[in-house]
């Protein structure tokens, strides 16, 4: 049983006669300006059709997804020749969902899909638009995968990119089972910025240690590790043999070391007390 199309009612006959007329009229004439304004009345609930289905799943109004889908109406109108063999209701819808998907397409992203889900989102926004015109109700989402011939998975991924690219505001509340409402900011742990800390805190404990070993010892492991000499460039400059170095180096280590876990002994005794 063939599905009734519910925009039989605008594009009639009488409004390709009007379109006719305008793709004749001289262009600034007031004659041309006032069937501008009664055909775009005419289309303008195709065009809300449109964006409801391309703002299905969209956090921006529908209002303003209809403003944009007229520009596309506007610019169908002006290069409409009722010559060429297509009928307005392609060429327009052409038109005007290309508009609302440049728009939808060049809004900011803060999550790239991929390409592939991105063509698969604006053809399932096409079928919806289709299947509502057709059905006179929005269709499910296992009616447009069998449009499709996909999988209703890929249906439900492909309405859900719009969401996902919308960016969260860090002020949104969140809430776990089992835990307290807080704000998103308050989960944000930057990894980067504890270990940079973690870096700060070393590098003070080493200077500490450093400090109090010998200039003997202080020396070669500056050199070594602060400097990037070999042995034998440390050797040279302190006109010492290269056996001497290693040995001062071994020391200065190995001096380091107990030092540093003296340090962290001391430290954890001082957090056990504070528990207490």
């Amino acid at each position: 049983m063939a599905r009734e199309n519910s925009n039989d009612h605008i594009f009639t006959p009488e409004l390709d006669q009007m379109l006719a007329q305008y793709a004749a009229s001289d262009p600034g004439t007031r004659s041309r300006d006032r069937l501008r304004e009664h055909l775009v009345e005419a289309v303008m609930p195709y065009v809300k059709k449109i964006a409801g289905g391309l703002a299905r799943r969209s956090s921006d109004p529908v209002e303003d997804i209809t403003q944009v889908g007229s520009i596309g109406l506007m610019k169908a109108l002006d290069k409409y020749n009722p010559n060429a063999g297509t009928s307005f209701k392609t060429y327009a819808t052409y038109l005007i969902t290309g508009e609302i998907r440049h728009y939808l397409r060049d809004k900011s992203s803060m999550i790239k899909a991929p390409r592939q889900m991105y063509e698969l989102y604006y053809r399932v926004n096409q079928i919806i638009q289709r299947l509502s015109d057709e059905l006179g109700r929005m269709p499910t989402d296992l009616e447009i995968a069998e449009e499709l011939q996909c999988p209703v998975n890929k249906v439900t991924q492909a309405q859900e990119i719009d969401r996902r690219r919308q960016p969260i505001s860090l002020d949104q509340f969140a809430t776990q089972e089992g835990s307290s409402e807080t704000v998103y900011i308050e989960r944000l742990v930057d990894d980067r910025y504890y270990q940079f800390l973690l870096n700060q805190e070393d590098k003070i404990t080493i200077d500490n240690v450093l400090a109090k070993l010998k200039e003997e010892y202080r020396t070669v492991i500056v050199m070594t590790y602060f400097e990037d000499l070999s042995q034998t460039e440390i050797a040279q400059k302190l006109g010492i043999s290269q056996m001497q170095v290693s040995r001062r180096l071994r020391k200065a280590l190995d001096l380091m070391s107990q030092a540093l876990s003296k340090s962290e002994s001391n430290q954890g005794q001082s957090t056990e007390r504070s528990r207490t």
